[in-house]
């Protein structure tokens, strides 16, 4: 089931830890759980950039904003209880607790307004009315996924407007940067010429030349596909040279078939569609810089540590 937003989790949240016991957050998010019937593969959901637990980021930033309009307090590291405040408004029996009835705590417009720069005006009064279901960190999330999502589509664009031997470099690249061959660039080739058996490249694997992984490119545009002939014909190239691994790229998608054909093998095929390619490119900086970067900081628990001692 989809996960609750960090608002529809602060009334769960608040029933967990009443009673007057203390808590920690693994219990905590263990009782919200099961308030919230959530599955063990719920529980396991992650952001796709960050890859950080989607519920507990949600359910830590509903223990936050209550502890902000005083609703729970924190005892000692990730431990915390209900307070008085808490226990009036439990017992008030909400149906709902969310950012509108925080505002109605001094103590969380208090936070409100010393996190209001002097200069900000009706953007920071905006922002506070604003009824929002993420957290901060789910719109960088969204945001670096959104951005990422256009860079592997235009770069894809790019590779597919160029020269189909600059594929071959691409894959030599690729794979060299994903640590095959050693990262060395003299162990990857591109040999694509008529005639070639279809293979287009080899990256050697040790120094000697002991172990090759065969290469094949395939530039063709969205909406095509490459077929189980194609990877009987790569196969058999591979098979012609006695080796026992290969990689089939293609700018485009693979048939079912195809990806039938090379489960039922001896040979290892590794397939890379145009999508993973895109993605693998992005992940390992072939095609791209970087233009910021963005640091997001944390309370450093350890350090506060010692103020008890």
């Amino acid at each position: 089931m989809p996960i609750p937003d960090y608002q529809s989790l602060m009334l769960p949240v608040l029933k967990a830890v009443s009673g007057g016991a203390e808590m920690s957050l693994s219990d905590v998010r263990d009782h919200v759980a099961v308030l919230e019937g959530l599955t063990r593969d719920d529980l396991r959901e992650l952001f796709p950039t960050s890859r950080k637990p989607v519920f507990m980021k949600r359910m830590r930033w509903a223990v936050t904003e209550l502890s902000r309009a005083g609703l729970v307090e924190r005892v000692r590291r990730g431990v915390y209880r209900l307070t008085k405040e808490g226990e009036r408004l439990l017992a008030q029996e909400p149906p709902r607790i969310d950012l509108e009835i925080l505002r109605n705590y001094s103590a969380y417009t208090e936070w409100w307004a010393g996190k209001r720069s002097p200069t900000a005006g009706s953007d920071d009064e905006l922002a506070m009315s604003e009824d929002t279901s993420v957290t901060p960190e789910e719109t960088l999330d969204r945001a670096a996924k959104e951005l990422r999502d256009e860079l592997e589509a235009e770069l894809l664009e790019r590779v597919l407007k160029a020269k189909p031997v600059f594929l071959e470099r691409v894959v030599i690249d690729l794979l060299l940067a994903m640590g095959y061959g050693g990262g060395d660039p003299s162990m990857g080739q591109v040999t694509g010429r008529p005639g070639d058996g279809g293979i287009d490249g080899t990256i050697r694997e040790d120094a000697l030349g002991l172990d090759e992984v065969y290469l094949q490119a395939k530039k063709y545009a969205a909406g095509n596909t490459v077929g189980e002939s194609d990877l009987r014909n790569f196969a058999g190239a591979i098979d012609a040279v006695g080796a026992t691994k290969g990689v089939f790229v293609t700018t485009a998608s693979f048939t079912r078939t195809a990806k039938a054909y090379v489960e039922k093998i001896s040979k290892r095929i590794v397939l890379i569609d145009g999508k993973e390619l895109a993605r693998l490119m992005v992940e390992h900086d072939i095609g791209v810089r970087q233009k910021m970067q963005y640091k997001v900081k944390r309370i450093d628990e350890d350090y506060f540590e010692l103020e008890d001692l």
